[in-house]
């Protein structure tokens, strides 16, 4: 007998709430995908777009900026969804709704069935996650609002990296600190989760081994895989460390924060904005945070912006093959990892060493090939297209049990 329940995921950015339909099918690890889309710019300029699962686009809409017709919150941009929802395919049995929740702390290791206590908990959680956990947990909250009955899902960002060895796990602070939870957690871990489990349906062999997945995009992080599991990642306490992003400074000496605060008599709301929302590559190209707008510019500063990017995707590369004691696979995944074979071509032209060497002809197909790799080289290189939100139906599908 065909199931007639439906799962929702959400997942509740600071102006953004991203959103897919899945139906459940006959059999316990069957989903169909009916929709995806977002709502972005919340309280600006909204901008509404759901798309089928072949990516044609089902319903779009944008509001002007103080359009009092637009949702201005993350309550209004679920409302209009489910208008949609009604309005096009009926009253759905939605029977549970999967949330990216980004901090789980350092003892959620793995997705959990939410309620007023583990609520709580996730809610004490927020000062490790100012930016990103108060926005999720409203999402949370909006979705139980409308749908009282339906069993309420949290998938964490850092589960995956919860088996860290110590050593990659803590910091060089005295021990009280770490154990009031300042520790490496690790990001975008619902990302290298899917991109295991594809890796390892397509080539087990390299899933295997020791590989490096490097996630890029907007927000971007590298991952050290043994067997699948998670060793290090380039993201720390914060989803500040590492890699330079879209508009985040990635890895900084901790004494310009004093010096900022010093000398120039920033408060830590003012470092906060500066590090967060002015930096990265829109702070280095003094253009944009896009990666194809700073390609096809042709200025000096958008051309060093993306080198920079280049070279410490590079350097985290060979830092984390150090911490495997060896490379046997590279995985690109992400808006830039997945797009830009360009800038892939770039990165691993300067890995040879530890045997990395592209087919150019693979490379410019991508997630298309699937392995871009030349044949013969001594490490597997992949593109795989990441997709957070089936991860987070199907850890709510196993719950649902």
């Amino acid at each position: 007998m065909t199931d007639t329940r439906h799962i929702l995921t959400l997942n509740a950015g600071s102006s953004s709430l991203k959103v897919s339909l899945w139906h459940l099918g006959e059999t316990p690890d069957h989903l169909e995908e009916l929709a995806h889309g977002q709502i972005e710019n919340l309280g600006s300029a909204p901008h509404f777009v759901l798309k089928g699962p072949g990516g044609a686009v089902l319903t779009e809409h944008r509001w002007a900026a103080g359009d009092p017709d637009g949702p201005g919150d993350h309550k209004g941009a679920l409302d209009l969804i489910l208008t949609w929802k009604r309005e096009h395919v009926g009253d759905l049995d939605i029977a549970a709704i999967g949330h990216r929740v980004v901090h789980g702390g350092p003892e959620l290791d793995r997705p959990i069935v939410l309620d007023d206590t583990t609520l709580g908990r996730l809610d004490r959680l927020v000062p490790l996650a100012p930016l990103h956990q108060p926005h999720n947990l409203r999402g949370v909250h909006a979705a139980r609002a409308a749908f009282p009955d339906a069993l309420q899902v949290a998938c964490f960002d850092t589960a995956f990296h919860r088996g860290h060895p110590w050593v990659n796990d803590t910091y060089a602070l005295p021990a009280e600190y770490y154990n009031e939870g300042v520790r490496r957690y690790g990001f975008h871990g619902l990302s290298y989760e899917y991109v295991a489990g594809a890796l390892g349906r397509t080539a087990p062999d390299v899933l295997a081994g020791r590989v490096v997945v490097a996630h890029l995009g907007n927000g971007a992080s590298l991952c050290a895989m043994q067997g699948g599991r998670s060793i290090e990642c380039t993201l720390g306490f914060t989803a500040l460390d590492g890699l330079a992003m879209g508009t985040r400074c990635g890895q900084l000496d901790p004494g310009v924060v004093l010096w900022l605060m010093d000398e120039k008599g920033m408060d830590t709301k003012a470092v906060s904005d500066l590090l967060y929302k002015q930096s990265g590559l829109k702070g280095l190209s003094g253009l944009s945070h896009d990666m194809r707008t700073l390609e096809a510019a042709g200025t000096r500063e958008a051309a060093g912006a993306v080198a920079y990017f280049e070279a410490r995707v590079r350097r985290e590369i060979g830092a984390l093959a150090a911490t495997l004691g060896g490379l046997d696979g590279l995985v690109f995944a992400g808006g830039i990892g997945e797009n830009a074979s360009g800038l892939r071509a770039r990165i691993c032209g300067g890995l040879g060493f530890l045997g990395v060497t592209l087919d150019p002809a693979r490379n410019i197909a991508g997630a298309d090939a699937g392995r871009i790799s030349a044949d013969g080289a001594g490490v597997a290189v992949h593109v795989i297209e990441t997709n957070e939100e089936a991860m987070i139906a199907a850890h709510t599908r196993a719950l649902m049990a």
